[in-house]
């Protein structure tokens, strides 16, 4: 191989390198939750947002299962959401209007929220594998609590208006 042509490939590889950490660095950064898990629910993956809302270090999280570190979830009622994740590799999903939170975090706004806790939407999905195969799932954990307080007073005008309009 020529000098040149090495020079070339040891500037690919270092150009797959910082695009693999600014990639990595991005995933800890984003404002959504990013949960990886394996087959047994052991954390693979616990991002900034994670770490920030729940006060659990990705250090300390990573390893443990998931119902350790957060016991309310039903392992049973989990195992069934994510079967067909890891056999049939469909995303599955839950909305704040079926179950308020996955993950029991306080409302970060304190001043400006009207809610005791943030409303979550948690994609899942599949993590394919070279070969083929789904031995890990991640969970992406959306805030939605402004979406849930805003329809919820939405709902409670609705009814005030209904009793204004019964009383007319």
């Amino acid at each position: 191989m020529s000098q040149t042509a090495q020079v070339s490939s040891v500037k690919h590889a270092l150009d797959d390198v910082l695009e693999f950490h600014w990639m990595m660095d991005m995933l800890q950064t984003v404002d959504v939750g990013i949960v990886v898990l394996d087959r047994e629910y052991k954390i693979h993956m616990w991002n900034d947002f994670m770490e920030s809302h729940s006060g659990l270090k990705a250090a300390d999280a990573k390893g443990q299962s998931l119902f350790t570190v957060n016991p309310s979830i039903n392992a049973a009622w989990f195992a069934q959401k994510t079967k067909a994740v890891f056999d049939l590799k469909v995303r599955s999903f839950m909305t704040w209007e079926q179950r308020p939170y996955l993950f029991k975090f306080a409302n970060y706004r304190p001043i400006t929220g009207t809610e005791d806790f943030m409303y979550q939407n948690v994609s899942i999905s599949p993590l394919t594998s070279a070969t083929g195969a789904v031995d890990y799932i991640s969970m992406m954990i959306y805030d939605t609590t402004d979406k849930a307080a805003a329809k919820k007073q939405l709902e409670a005008l609705q009814v005030h208006i209904d009793e204004t309009n019964e009383l007319s």
